[in-house]
């Protein structure tokens, strides 16, 4: 059925009968959990595009991939927002190596970080220092860690039920680690994977160099490697560890965010932004982070279409380029939103994997929040019971440079999504189609009910 069909549909059975909320939210549960649409784009683009880590080829496909979708939609407008973007590139499978007169030689896991420097073709051997904290690491001092490899072996802490939490208090030295150790002479560093898992991928993500400083390779270990060289350490302190890894920081290249939008049909000005990143690390097909997450926010237009809900307000799906480098995407969207003078209502993200909805995070005041958790009561039938004050996601942050609104996170259970995390079984078979859904729904009606109830409105 056409769109135009439907929403006469709609409208004609209007007449007969007005739906209340609790009806509309309850179709819009039904049409997500009936729909395969945004699994099976999910799954081609898991199997086409990749490692689509931005400035490659396989993101260029996916920017073309989710511009066709949506153009094959009866939705308003989609088009392209450009900017240019990091072009990092991993050459090659990493080799390291424990070497031990004591124990003999073992080979681990590991991943070179984004941004990171290659060790060369030849590669680098070097003796282990195990460091805990970036305070204990400072305290080692140039003298301690001239020409060494410096160990970052903090894992994360699993005592805390949202995970979220866990992984925030570890990640700090993949992020900072590397440069603090280059600082101090160190001739390369390995971090143990920022996971909740005890497998043997390793996950990588981005770590940051100044400028001004000296950059060295770094790798994150799997957490089965990392114990493994933790116990050898124990045994033998002057065992080397043998690295062999290449990339390169390429020129920047010109890549996209993807936009579609539905008009709105009475403040057709003020935007209601929902969304997700498109780019996904280089080892993965980047299926919870952030494939979901992009083809939910596709979805929320076709549910919309489908049940021929009009918003009064503009809809606009964005898939997000580069949140995982340089967040250049979410920049560049919110710059041109204060461009062009834009009136902003919402924005909510969909950036913590497609597991089971579990609430709702909102940045905003106290008191907007509690506007919002008004709406508490039509998602409870669905399992979904939180609206907490809380961050949204990285890439809709960037508009509170220009807005004041409420910007909100789609929050589901946490336990298995580090797990997954920037490792290579990130991978679609991961994917269970109706958690996914229900996160589409969810998302769909918190939507409808903001834009419908005017609850924002000033």
């Amino acid at each position: 059925m056409t769109r135009f069909l439907i929403i006469i549909s709609f409208l004609y059975f209007g007449i007969q009968h007005t739906y209340s909320q609790e009806e509309t939210v309850s179709a819009i549960f039904e049409n997500a959990l009936n729909s395969k649409v945004a699994y099976e784009n999910l799954r081609i683009l898991c199997e086409t595009t990749e490692g689509r880590i931005s400035g490659s080829p396989a993101a260029a496909a996916a920017v073309e991939f989710t511009r066709q979708i949506m153009e094959n939609m009866d939705i308003d407008s989609v088009y392209l927002q450009e900017m240019m973007v990091p072009n990092w590139k991993r050459e090659g499978p990493e080799v390291a190596r424990i070497i031990s007169a004591e124990l003999g030689n073992q080979d681990i896991n590991v991943l070179a970080l984004g941004l990171s420097v290659g060790t060369g073709p030849q590669g680098l051997s070097a003796e282990i220092v195990e460091i805990l904290t970036l305070d204990e690491l400072e305290h080692h001092g140039r003298k301690g860690l001239e020409n060494k490899i410096v160990f970052f072996n903090r894992p994360v802490d699993q005592s805390h039920y949202n995970t979220f939490e866990g992984y925030s208090g570890a990640v700090d030295q993949r992020f900072h680690g590397p440069a603090m150790a280059a600082e101090y002479g160190a001739a390369a560093a390995v971090i143990r994977s920022i996971t909740t898992a005890d497998h043997d991928y390793p996950h990588t993500g981005v770590t940051r160099f100044r400028e001004d400083g000296k950059n060295i390779p770094a790798l994150a270990v799997s957490p089965h490697g990392a114990d493994i060289l933790e116990t050898w350490l124990k045994a033998d302190p002057e065992l080397k560890l043998f690295l062999r890894s290449n990339a390169n920081q390429l020129p920047d290249v010109v890549s996209y965010n993807v936009i579609g939008e539905i008009r709105g049909s009475v403040y057709p000005d003020q935007i209601i932004t929902v969304g997700g990143h498109l780019d996904a690390w280089d080892n993965s097909q980047g299926a919870h982070d952030d494939g979901a997450g992009c083809m939910q926010s596709v979805d929320v237009l076709r549910i919309f279409l489908e049940l021929g809900i009009q918003p009064k307000r503009t809809i606009r799906a964005v898939m997000f380029m580069d949140e995982e480098i340089s967040q250049r995407g979410g920049r560049k969207y919110a710059e041109e939103a204060n461009r062009k003078n834009e009136k902003h209502y919402f924005a909510i993200e969909s950036d913590r994997g497609a597991f089971t909805p579990r609430g709702f995070s909102i940045d905003a005041s106290d008191e907007r929040i509690a506007d919002i958790r008004e709406l508490k009561s039509y998602f409870e039938p669905y399992g979904i019971h939180g609206i907490f004050k809380g961050s949204s996601g990285v890439d809709i942050s960037f508009l509170r440079n220009y807005y004041d609104m409420p910007l909100a996170g789609l929050v589901t259970d946490s336990q298995r999504y580090f797990d997954l995390h920037h490792s290579a079984n990130d991978t679609f078979d991961m994917i269970n189609r109706r958690e996914m859904q229900l996160g589409s729904a969810a998302m769909a009606s918190l939507i409808y009910l903001l834009d419908h109830l005017d609850i924002l409105q000033e």
